[in-house]
């Protein structure tokens, strides 16, 4: 921070350029706010908190260089909207040189630059500067308690989330409504089944509005794979329902695979995007075309099928249900394709054994100027398409471009799809270079890329290697009955029966069975 300090020698040089990664259309609020005769900072500062709440953060940055540069005396309620600004805007640098400003002018210490201080470094992903801040505020409140525990969930973190509930009793901080809902949120992520009962149990006796938490309740019980609880809740509001309570129980059901009952909830409301969506998540599971193609003319009766995210939902279900043309022609259609749409379609080709249209479709997708860039989950159906189809020396240059052209790390789930590829291709000593390479970068070794290996030492019979993989992969699943199949057909292929008799014992002692594979049809009703 000290080094942000001494770059404010003054009030011109300290901020950040205007046009720092701004668009151009933005440069005019410079020349318009020139123009005026009086400048009021309380006015001044009403606007700035106007765009940041309607999400015109450039244009809030614009005006705080602007507010800056003519030495106003700026106050807690500037910085307040601009660091809301600054959350949106990269590079985070932005941010940090508008809180060594707000050092500098000793307007850092108002309890609520300080809750802005821990969202702005929340979203940046700095959450020991987020934490830093929250212990500089003196007088804690229950909101204050809130914005922490929604930084620590808002990365994932529930363990630490429930440990800041737990401070807050040591505290005797009362909680509000947020308070129990982020809690809630964290039992569902650490699928704690007992925490949160005993959370739903605490909301009944402090005698909280049941009706502003029945959605977190259902998406708990949901996630923990207890939907008649969910079901519970739900109906004791006996009809008297909203819906975004009648969304949340839709999509647990899909989540807990009782589709029956998520289209029946659906039938009794108003169609909306967030219900269609979960309803064509189940008929992708479903593989059910009739009801999904009932869904995409209600979609278009409503005018849903000009959302980006609907399109995608709809374009994935045709795919999954074997209906190639029926999602390309959606994607040819999607007026604003984000990275999504493009992956979904291209994922659509490598599932339907169309490696090489899903390679024409990514070339395409950098080529078009569209703005959309591959994440590492279209990288990854690039290459799950490259594998489907033994195109392994385009999948090498799918992997490779990741780090050289889109400065993207290759996660455990790139690796172990390449190394099927080689594998498959009998590229047996490039496979284990590959791995060792995996292994010197840092990236972590999961149970998929263990497989992958196990694997392809089967395909090649590389017995010494083979078997250490199979070491390992245990070590890191010993219940998962999968493995121990995948591990029984390697040793079948190299000729050690004694091992695969060995699997097949350990298997019965822990009651371990092969998952059953199973096809289904749908039959139209006969009436």
């Amino acid at each position: 921070m000290l080094r942000f300090i001494r770059m404010i020698n003054s009030p011109a040089k300290t901020c950040i350029s205007i046009a720092d990664g701004l668009p151009k259309r933005y440069l005019y609020t410079h020349q318009m706010f020139d123009k005026i005769s009086h400048r009021d900072l309380s006015s001044l500062n009403s606007q700035l908190l106007s765009y940041t709440r309607s999400r015109n953060f450039p244009a809030t940055w614009a005006l705080f260089c602007y507010m800056h540069s003519t030495c106003l005396n700026l106050t807690a309620y500037t910085f307040t909207p601009v660091l809301g600004a600054c959350s949106a805007l990269p590079p985070p640098e932005r941010g940090k040189q508008v809180h060594a400003l707000m050092i500098k002018g000793g307007t850092d210490s108002e309890p609520v630059v300080k809750m802005a201080l821990m969202d702005m470094y929340s979203k940046y992903g700095l959450l020991g500067e987020s934490v830093e801040a929250f212990k500089e505020i003196e007088f804690k409140d229950v909101v204050t308690w809130n914005a922490l525990l929604s930084s620590f969930l808002r990365h994932g973190l529930a363990k630490e989330a429930f440990g800041v509930f737990q401070a807050m009793t040591r505290e005797r901080v009362e909680f509000s409504e947020f308070t129990l809902s982020s809690v809630l949120k964290a039992c569902a992520l650490l699928k704690a089944f007992r925490l949160g009962k005993q959370v739903h149990g605490l909301v009944v006796v402090l005698g909280r509005d049941l009706v502003f938490l029945s959605t977190a309740l259902i998406d708990f019980y949901s996630a923990v794979g207890c939907i008649s609880e969910a079901m519970n809740v739900f109906n004791g509001f006996n009809g008297r329902v909203d819906p975004v309570m009648k969304n949340s129980l839709i999509s647990g059901c899909v989540q807990n695979k009782k589709y029956k009952e998520a289209f029946s909830i659906m039938s009794t409301m108003r169609p909306n995007v967030v219900a269609l969506t979960s309803a064509l998540a189940a008929c992708s599971e479903n593989s059910d075309l009739w009801i999904g193609k009932q869904i995409h003319c209600v979609a278009l009766r409503f005018g849903f099928i000009y959302e980006t995210q609907m399109c995608n939902v709809i374009l994935d279900m045709y795919a999954k249900c074997g209906k190639l043309l029926n999602a390309r022609s959606l994607f040819d259609g999607v007026f604003q394709k984000d990275v999504v749409s493009w992956t979904s379609m291209i994922s659509a080709y490598g599932s339907h054994g169309h490696g090489l249209g899903a390679l024409e479709l990514f070339k395409k997708m950098g080529e078009e100027g569209s703005g959309v860039l591959p994440n590492s989950v279209t990288f990854l159906a690039v290459l799950s398409a490259c594998a489907h189809s033994g195109l392994v020396e385009e999948g090498r240059a799918c992997f490779n471009s990741m780090r050289e052209k889109y400065g993207l790390d290759p996660g455990p789930e790139h690796y172990a799809c390449f190394i099927d590829t080689l594998g498959r291709a009998g590229q047996i000593e490039e496979v284990w270079c590959l791995f060792n390479d995996m292994v010197k970068n840092g990236t972590k070794t999961t149970a998929a890329v263990w497989a992958a290996l196990v694997n392809a030492c089967n395909l090649n019979l590389d017995v010494k290697r083979g078997e250490f993989a199979a070491k390992q992969l245990l070590e890191l699943e010993p219940d998962k009955p999968g493995n121990y199949v995948l591990l029984s057909n390697f040793y079948a292929a190299v000729g050690k029966w004694d091992s695969v008799d060995n699997l097949r014992s350990i298997m019965r002692k822990k009651g371990l069975a092969k998952e059953m594979g199973s096809s289904w049809v749908t039959v139209a009703k006969l009436t």
